[in-house]
């Protein structure tokens, strides 16, 4: 009975130091990555749609902003709801991160929709993102890490592959005696 008590005292005093607020002010260079990750958020999803008008999807617009849209909101409603404190004591809205939120769902919708080529520069991105929260004392890792899975939750439901017109599909692959052009249709 001794132990499961000290155990607990351990991990409650663990919390406790986890918990407390770093006013320090930021230095230069950290304000600097704050913003950064603030316009890469912004970025990311705007990049998405760029995509989206580029490759004339329509359904992809669509699922882009609905996905967005659902995030975000998710992201909001939950910092009314939960109220924790920010690392820095600025405010009780820690709880996730809404910046991380926007960057990605954007993330989220690149890869589902067209592959991890897209999506894993999006994904870095998003990192990026998650990383400047948190050494900007906003967000704690597990804020943006929960913004992250709410995303790709949203991604994983609403997120359909894209279909190429006609059902062509073409790739090229390089081979040790050259190089060959693959040719599919679909149907």
């Amino acid at each position: 009975m001794k132990r499961i008590l000290c155990l607990c005292f351990l991990v409650v005093a663990g919390q406790a130091q986890a918990f407390t607020v770093n006013d320090t002010p930021l230095t230069s260079t950290q304000k600097n990555i704050e913003t950064a990750g603030t316009a890469v958020a912004i970025a990311v999803p705007l990049v998405a749609a760029a995509i989206a008008w580029r490759r004339h999807d329509r359904v992809g617009l669509a699922q882009l902003t609905a996905e967005t849209v659902l995030t975000v909101g998710t992201a909001y409603a939950l910092k009314n709801i939960v109220r924790e404190e920010r690392p820095n004591g600025s405010g009780n809205n820690s709880f996730p991160s809404d910046t991380t939120a926007l960057s990605a769902s954007g993330s989220s919708f690149l890869w589902g929709r067209y592959g991890w080529e897209y999506g894993l520069p999006a994904f870095a991105a998003t990192q990026f993102v998650s990383y400047s929260r948190v050494q900007a004392r906003q967000h704690r890792w597990y804020d943006t890490l929960a913004s992250s899975a709410i995303a790709a939750g949203y991604g994983y439901v609403l997120t359909t592959p894209f279909k190429k017109r006609y059902n062509v599909d073409t790739s090229l692959a390089v081979s040790p005696d050259g190089a060959y052009l693959k040719l599919a249709w679909n149907w």
